[in-house]
């Protein structure tokens, strides 16, 4: 398992992200992004988030990662962005290929926003109800389909290769798939449980016991929800209240060669 950071790295990823980081936010007081960090996936692969891989990525304490998941959803996914943007806040998407299908504007939109853009295959299928091949070709289907949208083509492997599983459920066989694509899946270190109803008040207190029992890591939310998104406004009002520093994920570019 290979997580890199290079300072020079940081710089190029930044401007191919398009991120904004904290000192760059043309609106003074918000919580921004306090570093980007390029992610390198090696030979042995990338499995991160101790919900579900005994590591995480090299965070320091009071550093978070703020991920959504299902999308794109149309109102409240607008939401979440707006909530964003208000903040110069930048998240990673693990997009649904049939969302982003169904949704391809707003798809380009969270691109063009800075946001990070990773997948959660084509159709939501939990991939160990299924034979593999029939989860291999979801899971490709989906970060084509997305990839399609935002770069007009598509490959063997993604141009951001972020997974993450629906469900948390990873099988063996699609983890050496993945591994042998070079593509890092993410779990995460703590989440809202959003899947389950609830009031923005309600899960905005659930989420920040969380994130303050650990300390630092990786959230997971979901941009399908309404009351997720009614949350994320007060999410970033506590979080830059209490000292939180937001770290972006990106794709660390490949490594410069002799010429």
């Amino acid at each position: 398992m290979s997580v890199l950071v290079r300072p020079i790295a940081v710089a190029l990823a930044l401007l191919a992200a398009g991120a904004a980081q904290a000192g760059t936010c043309p609106r003074p007081g918000t919580l921004g992004v306090s570093r980007v960090l390029p992610v390198e996936v090696g030979a042995d692969g990338l499995f991160v988030g101790t919900k579900s891989y005994p590591d995480t990525l090299p965070l320091a304490d009071h550093e978070i990662v703020l991920s959504f998941d299902d999308g794109p959803a149309g109102k409240t996914t607008d939401a979440v962005l707006a909530a964003l943007e208000a903040e110069c806040v930048k998240a990673t998407f693990f997009v649904v290929g049939e969302m982003a299908a169904a949704h391809p504007e707003q798809l380009r939109r969270m691109a063009a926003a800075g946001h990070t853009i990773g997948h959660h295959t084509m159709t939501h299928t939990i991939l160990t109800k299924v034979p593999f091949e029939r989860g291999e070709a979801d899971v490709e289907t989906g970060w084509q389909t997305v990839d399609r949208i935002l770069t007009g083509t598509a490959g063997d492997r993604p141009k951001t290769p972020f997974f993450r599983y629906p469900g948390f459920a990873a099988t063996k066989p699609l983890d050496a798939w993945l591994t042998e694509r070079r593509v890092a899946v993410f779990g995460a270190d703590f989440w809202g449980s959003d899947w389950n109803k609830s009031t923005p008040e309600a899960l905005l207190a659930l989420t920040l016991s969380r994130i303050e029992a650990r300390g630092r890591g990786i959230l997971l939310l979901h941009d399908t929800h309404d009351y997720t998104a009614a949350m994320v406004p007060g999410l970033l009002a506590a979080l830059k209240a209490k000292g939180w520093r937001v770290v972006q994920i990106v794709p660390a570019p490949p490594p410069a060669t002799g010429g």
